[in-house]
């Protein structure tokens, strides 16, 4: 015991040492500026060479044309009405016409361009070279200054981009239809818009090797749990890969249990939700490219949980939620269901509903378990094609596939009529939880062969590990099951039944550090009186 005492002690003190050296790497490796123009300028077309949108731009300041200035950007990535009224003409024309070309010199510039011409409002001083790099791959402009060993980086992000529009994987009868877009600062704008709060934070971190992709963290200080921020923070710091070219990426490297069937990091393309999810303790995380936001803790019971369920009444939000969480177990357990029952337990069938069934499965050449996983993997075929070709040609694949698939099936004898109703019951249910749309046919395909087997005792066994392994599971330390188990009162109100919204005065204990109240609602359904 002690030996591996020392052994795991010794291990903590050379990963602290490693990380020591890493970061004194890190800071050594900062590269300073030329502070001749001329191997600024060399430098940028060394490491910007056959790049046809990499543009250069020097221009000679003062009253003899003594400072000279090289202006960097990419086009394409910055906005050239910003790039040319508010750099390009600031220098060459307005420093002019207010005769501060007289003021111009070597030891004055750097005042000049930052409080005169320069009408930027993210303006920044940076000293290092390979990070001006990084800002001119990410849409800045840069600007070098002859004999100094700093230069300027004004923000002219400026490329094309999709509109903020209604998301097709998350549609609401009722509710906000904006959703989150390809650009980072674009959705952080929208959450910003939904909590106008200085307590919301965003912290940028870059990940790729080659890609160098903006992610952002985001969270509201005072109610997110500081040791899952510390966790997250973590997390994604130890990604190493060439490139992060969709949320989906980091998902894989973050989540507490990557083997897992069931979700543990949740994702939506609604504002509305993730600035939900913010205001109970989440932490958001946006990565650049995609529109697709990731919140962590995620928890079992989310994925029975809609956007709409909190702008409508609680009765309606209770009753679907409850048939989300019937739909889910229908999809999942009716075709493993119907196997034990022909195969194991004919006898519990009704007479004259064993006729009936006898009656259309006779002359049927395969089994059961053949028949049904024959039609399962039938419809995961026509939802693929359907998901995969273009909209109008999909959705005609995919319902006039199953029509005459279906019919075909069974006029040639191949599956019986109740196989038929089952598969569609199945298909209907799967498409109400979409959260579990990756969970549910697996584990339909485990319960068909576990049911196959031993029947009824199978099918329980399944669903018995299963529950195991979803009561083992946490999410960043949460357990997966909260608020079920382990169990807390005041969480249930926001479970499988929503109760009144201003009912709902604590946020969820096991995500947050402490119970912190929400802000309490004034017009309680008590408190409202008629005033005459």
């Amino acid at each position: 015991m002690f030996r591996y005492f020392t052994r795991l002690l010794n291990y903590f003190i050379l990963k602290a040492k490693n990380d020591n050296i890493r970061d004194f790497k890190h800071y050594s490796n900062i590269e300073k500026i030329p502070s001749s123009i001329k191997s600024v300028r060399d430098k940028l077309e060394e490491i910007f060479s056959d790049s046809v949108d990499f543009v250069l731009r020097e221009i000679a300041l003062g009253e003899n044309s003594e400072v000279k200035i090289l202006i960097a950007f990419i086009d394409g990535l910055t906005n050239k009405q910003t790039v040319n009224t508010n750099i390009l003409r600031a220098l060459m024309i307005e420093s002019r016409i207010s005769k501060l070309n007289r003021e111009v010199n070597r030891e004055t510039i750097i005042d000049i361009l930052k409080e005169n011409l320069l009408s930027i409002g993210d303006l920044e001083i940076i000293d290092d070279f390979k990070q001006t790099v990084e800002k001119i791959l990410s849409g800045d402009t840069v600007i070098y200054i002859d004999g100094k060993n700093v230069a300027f980086k004004a923000d002219t992000k400026g490329w094309e981009t999709r509109g903020v529009e209604e998301p097709e994987t998350e549609a609401v009868v009722r509710g906000p239809r904006e959703g989150f877009t390809e650009t980072l600062r674009t959705n952080t704008a929208l959450l910003r818009r939904k909590i106008r709060n200085p307590k919301l934070k965003f912290e940028m971190i870059k990940l790729g090797e080659q890609t160098n992709t903006d992610v952002c963290i985001c969270y509201i200080k005072g109610i997110a749990n500081p040791d899952i921020i510390e966790t997250v923070k973590r997390r994604l710091k130890r990604i190493k890969i060439d490139a992060i070219l969709e949320s989906g990426y980091i998902e894989e490297f973050i989540e507490d249990e990557p083997f897992s069937l069931f979700p543990t990091v949740g994702n939506s393309e609604k504002p509305d939700v993730v600035a939900a999810k913010l205001l109970e303790g989440r932490i958001a995380i946006l990565c650049d490219g995609t529109p697709f936001a990731l919140t962590v803790p995620y928890l079992l019971i989310e994925t029975i949980q809609a956007s709409e369920d909190y702008y409508s009444r609680p009765y309606f939000a209770s009753l679907a939620r409850f048939a989300r969480m019937l739909a889910f177990f229908a999809s999942v357990i009716l075709p493993s269901f119907y196997v034990a029952l022909i195969s194991f337990h004919a006898d519990v069938i009704p007479f004259k509903l064993l006729l009936s069934v006898s009656a259309s499965r006779e002359g049927l050449p395969t089994s059961a378990f053949t028949e049904s996983l024959l039609m399962v993997l039938s419809f995961e075929l026509l939802r693929e094609a359907g998901v995969r070709m273009p909209r109008p040609i999909g959705q005609a694949v995919s319902i006039v596939g199953a029509l005459v698939l279906g019919e075909a099936a069974v006029k040639a004898g191949l599956v019986s009529n109740l196989m038929i109703m089952v598969t569609a019951l199945t298909a209907i249910s799967s498409f109400v939880v979409p959260p579990m749309g990756g969970t549910i046919p697996i584990l339909r395909v485990v319960f068909l062969i576990a049911a196959n087997i031993l029947g009824f005792m199978g099918l329980f066994l399944s669903i018995f590990v299963v529950l195991i392994h979803l009561c083992s599971l946490r999410s960043f330390g949460v357990p997966y099951t909260s608020p079920i188990a382990p169990l807390d009162g005041m969480g249930l109100k926001d479970s499988i039944v929503r109760f009144p919204i201003w009912s709902m005065i604590t946020r969820p204990k096991d995500i947050t550090s402490n119970k912190n109240k929400k802000v309490e609602h004034r017009m309680k359904i008590s408190h409202i009186k008629k005033e005459d």
